[in-house]
């Protein structure tokens, strides 16, 4: 999946010359959380979050500080350099750089241009989808030899079932390098004949594995 799949491109922006107060109101307006701040010809040059502002903004116990506080420009507050990415990254790829820098949003590029944005809330959804559990489904887990020719192998079991798969995630099995675990999830309410498949052929069944094998 690319990023210019899950980006938002109807982006708020503001200049570095405008002012705390005005990036405060567009943030409450549009309900958001983060302003890329752009020169006139959408180059972007920083970025300002609701934090940044929440941080500069006069503390509404503090009687002393004046007002003027919120007069100054975001070029002194804003972000920058700004970590970007390109529409067509690839959104596995950007999900690493949202955990390695610890940041919630990141402005899409082309030709030097802001065309899109996308946040830690794009990129959970995202994984909501790929993952499958947007549908109602039900989740097996296998362990399996890290072999090539694997997977097929074992969705070879569900074809012979007639079981639609949503989706089907690979990761490794502990510290063990010899094997790994296939997460499925399949559009069935009763898995029951497929984990039996699954343990006939010799497998390993991670979850569910609180279920009994029947007796014979």
């Amino acid at each position: 999946m690319l990023v210019e799949e899950i980006m938002k491109t109807d982006v708020v922006t503001l200049p570095p010359s405008a002012t705390i107060k005005e990036a405060l109101a567009l943030l409450q307006k549009y309900r958001i959380r983060h302003i890329p701040i752009v020169e006139a010809d959408f180059s972007i040059v920083g970025i300002v979050s609701d934090r940044d502002v929440r941080d500069a903004s006069p503390s509404i116990f503090d009687k002393e500080v004046n007002s003027h506080e919120m007069e100054y420009e975001l070029r002194s507050i804003m972000s920058s350099p700004v970590i970007t990415i390109h529409p067509l990254d690839f959104v596995e790829e950007i999900a690493r750089i949202f955990y390695e820098e610890e940041i919630a949003a990141l402005p899409v590029i082309r030709d030097n241009k802001l065309v899109g944005i996308v946040t830690e809330k794009d990129m959970l959804y995202t994984l909501i989808q790929l993952t499958g559990t947007h549908v109602q489904s039900s989740h097996i887990e296998v362990k399996v030899p890290h072999r090539p020719g694997i997977l097929p192998e074992v969705t070879a079991i569900f074809g012979k079932r007639k079981t639609n798969i949503v989706s089907v995630l690979v990761y490794p099995y502990k510290s063990d390098p010899d094997y790994k675990i296939l997460v499925f999830r399949v559009q069935t309410m009763n898995p029951l004949p497929i984990i039996q498949d699954l343990r006939e052929a010799g497998y390993e069944l991670m979850w569910p594995n609180n279920i009994p094998e029947p007796k014979l």
